[in-house]
C-alpha cells in the first residue's frame, strides 16, 4: 500500500430480506449487497428484550459473515415490547388483531439490535436502539380494516410506521428509523468504526 493512503472500506453485505432495511441503507447512498441470513431464530429463547435482539441480530450477521469473511456484514432484528411481552411478527390475521388491541391507546417500546461483523479482521460491534411509540385508541373496526390491508402481517408488533400504520401512531420518543427497522443515527456511527463514512 502506498505511503499515506488508508485502506479502502470493506464491501458491505446486508444480512436481511427486509425491503425496509434495504431501502433505509440505500438512502444513505452506500453500495452494498443483500444476502438474507439462514439463521434459525427459534434457537434464541432469551426473554430479556435487549439480550434477545442482540442475539438475533448477531446470529444473522455471523451466519452471513461465515460466507463473506472479507465483507462487513450488517445484521439487524426488531421487536416490539409491551407489558414485558415480546411481540414478533403475527402468525395470522387473528394474531395481528390481538396485538393491535394490546397496543391500542398505549405506549410500547421498539428495540432494534444491530450487529456489524468483519470476520477477516475479527472486528465486531453490537448495539441496541430503543424507541417509545404511543398509539391512539383503536376501534375493532379500525383494527379490522388495517389488518385487511395486509400490511401488519410481516412486521413486528403487527404494524408498519412507514405505511398505513403511521395513522395509528400518536407520537414517538426516540429514533423514528429504529421503528422502521434500522436506526440510522446509531448505524452511521457504528459504520465509522470500520472506516465506512456515510458522507
Amino acid at each position: 500500500m502506498p505511503h499515506g493512503t488508508s485502506p479502502s472500506p470493506p464491501k458491505i453485505v446486508l444480512a436481511s430480506a427486509s425491503p425496509r432495511r434495504r431501502a433505509l441503507l440505500s438512502d444513505l447512498g452506500l453500495s452494498f449487497a443483500v444476502e438474507p441470513a439462514r439463521f434459525d431464530e427459534s434457537q434464541v429463547t432469551d426473554g430479556d428484550p435487549v439480550a434477545r435482539v442482540k442475539a438475533l441480530a448477531d446470529g444473522k450477521a455471523l451466519d452471513v459473515a461465515g460466507r463473506h469473511p472479507d465483507a462487513l456484514v450488517i445484521g439487524a432484528d426488531t421487536i416490539v415490547v409491551i407489558d414485558g411481552t415480546i411481540l414478533g411478527k403475527p402468525e395470522d390475521e387473528e394474531d395481528a388483531r390481538r396485538m393491535l388491541r394490546l397496543l391500542s391507546g398505549r405506549t410500547h417500546r421498539v428495540y432494534t439490535g444491530v450487529s456489524l461483523r468483519h470476520l477477516a479482521s475479527g472486528r465486531h460491534a453490537l448495539e441496541v436502539e430503543a424507541t417509545d411509540v404511543t398509539f391512539g385508541p383503536l376501534t375493532d373496526e379500525q383494527i379490522a380494516r388495517y389488518v385487511a390491508t395486509g400490511e401488519p402481517m410481516d412486521k413486528a408488533g403487527a404494524y408498519g410506521i412507514q405505511g398505513y400504520g403511521a395513522t395509528l401512531v400518536r407520537g414517538i420518543h426516540g429514533c423514528y428509523f429504529n421503528v422502521v427497522g434500522l436506526p440510522l443515527y446509531r448505524l452511521a456511527r457504528m459504520l465509522a468504526l470500520f472506516g465506512v463514512e456515510v458522507f
